[in-house]
């Protein structure tokens, strides 16, 4: 088997391998794996995750873009693979379709440690699929993590995309020394609990996110400013009837506002 010293991280491919094992032990035990279950690992890069899920028995599916350790991870887990815990799959995660894998339309968990700069993709992917993951255990920039768990209390576009699908929760933060090579920021253990489509039961989803967006379209801007002038009176009716300023902006508004108002207007 190559040496795992001599296959250096590919800054194009956002590889940043983590080696705590403290660290590695939260992920698994906050996946809260058990036998058999369907697992997804994005970027599995040299195996350091993908071992202790096949530890606590899960059937994992990695998804590895990089030529070179798919050729490692088939070496390294060739009695895994052989016996079926383990499918490596060779592409791209933007290209990767769940009901067309092995998985199909069985539950499973997403537990990764993913390349930081597609994290969004990732998050819409995978939250907006057909077949949803039951739930979702990853290692994200700790400044990405504050704000889908809106640590400064200011909702923003990713945090109501992630709040509508599931309940995020921050469990760990991991040092930038924790990683090879070190990145330049810290990272954060976080966990999406509850995953369903419940939350678009009253409200269609595609209406949903048109309003968010608009909304968001001029964050600095009075939330009234941001949308045409046919709406603006309906939007100051809503915000009185919850006592909210006709100043505010669309960071202060609840998850349930979005909702209200994506009613509001589907009635129109």
């Amino acid at each position: 088997m190559r040496k795992v010293k001599n296959m250096k991280a590919k800054k194009s491919l956002g590889q940043n391998f983590l080696k705590s094992k403290k660290a590695l032990s939260t992920i698994v035990e906050s996946a809260g794996v058990v036998p058999y279950e369907w697992v997804l690992e994005i970027g599995p890069g040299r195996g350091a995750l993908t071992e202790p899920l096949l530890k606590a028995g899960a059937r994992v599916v990695a998804v590895e873009t990089d030529g070179e350790l798919i050729w490692y991870l088939e070496e390294k887990f060739k009695n895994e693979i052989k016996d079926k815990k383990l499918f490596l799959i060779h592409q791209k995660i933007e290209d990767f379709f769940v009901e067309q894998s092995v998985i199909g339309k069985e539950k499973y968990k997403i537990v990764a440690n993913i390349p930081y700069y597609i994290t969004g993709e990732i998050l819409r992917t995978f939250l907006g699929a057909k077949n949803k993951p039951t739930k979702m255990v990853l290692l994200v920039q700790k400044e990405v993590a504050d704000r889908i768990v809106c640590k400064d209390s200011k909702e923003s576009i990713l945090s109501i995309s992630v709040a509508c699908f599931g309940k995020a929760k921050k469990i760990m933060n991991v040092k930038a020394r924790d990683f090879s090579p070190m990145p330049k920021v810290d990272s954060t253990i976080l966990c999406i609990n509850d995953i369903s489509n419940d939350f678009f039961e009253s409200v269609l989803e595609e209406n949903f996110f048109t309003v968010v967006k608009e909304g968001f379209s001029y964050k600095r801007k009075v939330l009234t400013n941001n949308f045409e002038k046919e709406r603006k009176e309906k939007i100051l009716e809503y915000l009185k009837s919850k006592k909210y300023p006709p100043t505010i902006r669309a960071e202060k508004l609840k998850l349930s506002d979005w909702r209200d108002l994506t009613a509001i207007f589907s009635l129109e």
